[in-house]
């Protein structure tokens, strides 16, 4: 069964297994949307979850006169503290949302799941910090430092993205939520996995291997060899290591 539906005014697409024993949620990458997730959703779905995913704030259905996901990104990225700091906060909250409707919708019983892509697996490492309804997480190509040290310009491995300053709105959001500044929060029954490019410049592993020093055996990394971050985020094996990891 796959649905679409609106929260609260986010829109919702969700796939679920017939007798769904659990709940995963997968989130997109900046300039994605729910409709792209949707391939990673019927994967869970068949593993017996109920899969979910939603636009982020000026993604997918939500983009403004149906604008241009590059345009997004470009824009992000060009204020990266400013713009990605509050649209990733605003996202974890949103995912609170979106899993207590379905809670309430639905009343499943089991794990909850939550995983994504580059800002989306940022954005699930973060909800886990907060929400202790959260029992595992598949990262890929995502990092636990919301200041990303080191990140180079998408696309041209160069330069180092100038990343901006943030205003008073923005760092409330990375003091809020930044997992790699709230260690203390992921101190209890979960298990990460970052999927990483060993290549991948514009989101550095060094931050998810920081994340694993920290904090043990709970957190995982593996390195995939010779890919860079756009070729990490398409590669069929994250997505089959995700998988596995998500559903054991």
């Amino acid at each position: 069964m796959r649905m679409l539906t609106e929260v609260d005014g986010i829109p919702v697409r969700w796939v679920s297994a017939d007798a769904p024993a659990g709940v995963a949620l997968w989130l997109t990458h900046l300039g994605g949307s729910a409709e792209q997730a949707e391939p990673m959703l019927t994967r869970l779905a068949s593993r017996g979850l109920l899969a979910v995913s939603f636009d982020p704030p000026g993604h997918g259905r939500r983009g403004s006169n149906g604008g241009d996901p590059m345009e997004l990104g470009l824009e992000v990225l060009g204020a990266f503290r400013r713009r990605m700091w509050p649209l990733a906060g605003l996202t974890v909250l949103e995912s609170l949302r979106v899993l207590d409707w379905v809670d309430q919708k639905f009343g499943i019983v089991g794990p909850r799941l939550a995983g994504g892509v580059s800002m989306g697996g940022d954005i699930a490492v973060a909800l886990a910090g907060i929400d202790e309804r959260i029992a595992r997480v598949a990262a890929l190509v995502a990092t636990p430092d919301w200041t990303r040290p080191g990140m180079r310009e998408l696309g041209d491995d160069r330069n180092v993205l100038d990343q901006g300053e943030a205003d008073s709105y923005a760092r409330w959001f990375y003091d809020s939520f930044d997992p790699i500044t709230h260690l203390d929060s992921f101190r209890r029954d979960l298990a990460i996995k970052f999927l990483c490019g060993a290549s991948d410049l514009h989101v550095p592993a060094e931050a998810a291997l920081r994340f694993r020093a920290a904090l043990g055996e709970r957190v995982q990394v593996e390195l995939f060899d010779g890919l860079g971050h756009l070729d990490a985020a398409r590669d069929e094996r994250l997505y089959t290591a995700a998988l596995e990891w998500l559903t054991p």
